[in-house]
């Protein structure tokens, strides 16, 4: 796990500027008390970036005629999202906090089945205490192993 000293970590008042600069794949939303409040990963960054045009027409923004209902909706979602200009308009609020006190395998379990690449971590009260990324199981499950065999 990434601890949260090592972390690029935003607020809901973060400019949308100051996040696009970095290279992160994804980034925990907290308060002042550190809880986490939200999530913006490079998926949003990547939605907003096709919805704002950059280089694209105009047109492209919608979905062909022959997509479905539900890719409409999602794209109207993640319009709604472009009309602000800081990180609280475009997080993901309430995001999945995995407790500290789960175990590895459980980790990967929940990585697997949500398909998300990186999950916050939080302790009892719901403060962020880090980031658990796919790469961080993987270097776990090699390390073990390799203890195994050694």
């Amino acid at each position: 796990m990434t601890r949260k000293e090592d972390l690029h970590v935003l607020t809901t008042t973060t400019t949308l500027k100051a996040v696009v600069e970095k290279k992160v794949t994804g980034f925990p939303v907290v308060d002042d008390d550190w809880k986490l409040v939200g999530i913006v990963s490079d998926y949003d960054l990547l939605a907003l970036d096709s919805i704002s045009g950059s280089g694209q027409e105009e047109t492209t923004m919608f979905p062909d005629v022959d997509s479905s209902w539900k890719t409409f909706n999602e794209t109207q979602k993640l319009m709604s999202k472009h009309n602000g200009r800081v990180v609280g308009d475009l997080m993901t609020p309430s995001p999945l906090g995995l407790p500290e006190t789960t175990n590895m395998e459980d980790a990967a379990r929940l990585l697997l089945e949500t398909k998300y690449y990186q999950l916050p971590v939080v302790d009892g009260e719901g403060k962020l205490v880090g980031i658990i990324t796919r790469g961080n199981v993987v270097k776990a499950a090699l390390k073990t192993k390799r203890e195994r065999f050694t």
